[in-house]
């Protein structure tokens, strides 16, 4: 295990009705008049919206509203809520929301205290060093947004997908209410739970012996898939709703990467399709981890031998590690397909993908080389794009 700082400050509120909080806890943090974010109709429809609005007047709290934010967030509304911040004197965001609008609240967040764009932060060519505090009432369960140190835009002009990391944007309180994802759309739970899965497996298929961190992620992940199907069967199981919903902050909090050398290999592949295709970044996931770990498993099966039979319960007896390898992919390939994605590229985005232009944008974008675990050429990432199609 490598020398690690574990820096996690936020505050978790979790539970029934903890949605009421939502005014007491940004008056905690400072918040005087807020910018609420948040996605479209249904937050409205199912009344979140207005208990939050609601909380936030019962303390006194103004605040003004950006509504509209996508799957896959883009730039644009990055900038309408920076123009929004600085009109209103915004000082806290708050995030009403999945992934998607926690990235959007926390690019705000940065855009609105800085003389630059935004995009400075996010392309390589500035540091931050401030940002305004943001705050989460998280709806779905996936991105783990709420507690990491990490927003993901992609900016329209170019379709530019990349990731801005500093702990300055790591929300000051995320509130969590397992029985506000009972609502969602089986889909879009299915491709939270993959994405929950990747975080994990970006910092367990790693180089650094760490087997306490290794051991407690093979737990998260198989509970994981055991509370996926039980919600497939009974998606109102509030047990099983709060146990995906804490996991998801668990994978992306930084627990399960302490003295790691992390990958993220399988999220920059993935990055390209979403942005290219518009597709699900989670239903993208499905189709990539497989194919990155049949590849990586040819130069480095140690990691992907043990996943086999620690997380995807393989029986090694009478197989060789080849064989077990590749069980274990088929069950997690299996997994997939039992919560109703695809791991196939050509039937996801609905034609056979551009892999040129994906590689092409990967690697003008991110180098020459790509990931830790396996380092990957421009031929290894087109050889993955193709063994997922």
């Amino acid at each position: 295990m490598d020398n690690f700082r574990f820096y996690s400050p936020t505050e978790f509120i979790f539970g029934r009705d903890t949605q009421k909080e939502t005014g007491k806890m940004t008056a905690n943090y400072g918040g005087v008049k807020v910018l609420v974010v948040y996605g479209g109709q249904s937050a409205e429809k199912s009344g979140l919206v207005k208990q939050v609005t609601d909380s936030l007047d019962n303390n006194k709290i103004s605040y003004c509203i950006l509504k509209g934010v996508q799957p896959n967030p883009t730039d644009d509304r990055v900038y309408e809520g920076i123009g929004m911040a600085l009109k209103e004197g915004v000082n806290f965001i708050l995030a009403v929301g999945g992934g998607s609008v926690i990235d959007t609240a926390k690019a705000i967040a940065l855009g609105a205290v800085y003389d630059g764009d935004f995009w400075d932060f996010f392309c390589g060519k500035g540091t931050p060093s401030a940002a305004l505090p943001v705050g989460v009432v998280l709806t779905i369960p996936a991105a783990g947004s709420e507690a990491s140190a990490s927003s993901v835009i992609t900016k329209i002009n170019g379709l530019h997908k990349r990731s801005c990391r500093t702990n300055l944007i790591r929300p000051r309180f995320a509130i969590m209410n397992p029985e506000l994802t009972m609502t969602l759309p089986w889909f879009q739970t299915a491709c939270g739970i993959t994405d929950m899965l990747c975080h994990i497996y970006e910092r367990y298929f790693s180089n650094t012996p760490a087997q306490l961190v290794n051991a407690y992620s093979e737990a998260i992940m198989r509970d994981i898939m055991d509370q996926a199907l039980t919600l497939k069967l009974d998606g109102n199981n509030y047990d099983a709703r709060a146990d995906i919903m804490w996991a998801s902050t668990i994978a992306h909090n930084g627990l399960c990467g302490v003295g790691k050398r992390e990958d993220w290999a399988t999220h920059f592949l993935e990055h390209e399709v979403s942005a290219l295709y518009n597709v699900a970044h989670g239903a993208g996931l499905a189709c990539i981890a497989p194919a990155w770990l049949k590849f990586v498993a040819k130069r480095k099966p140690d990691m992907v031998w043990r996943f086999a039979i620690n997380v995807m319960s393989v029986n090694p007896s009478g197989l060789d590690t080849e064989h077990i390898i590749e069980e274990g992919i088929n069950l997690l390939k299996d997994f997939y397909h039992d919560l109703g994605l695809t791991t196939s590229l050509t039937e996801l985005v609905g034609k056979e993908p551009d892999i040129d232009a994906l590689v092409e944008s990967l690697h003008k974008n991110l180098g020459d080389m790509i990931g830790s675990y396996v380092p990957l050429s421009i031929d290894d990432c087109r050889e993955i794009y193709q063994l997922a199609l």
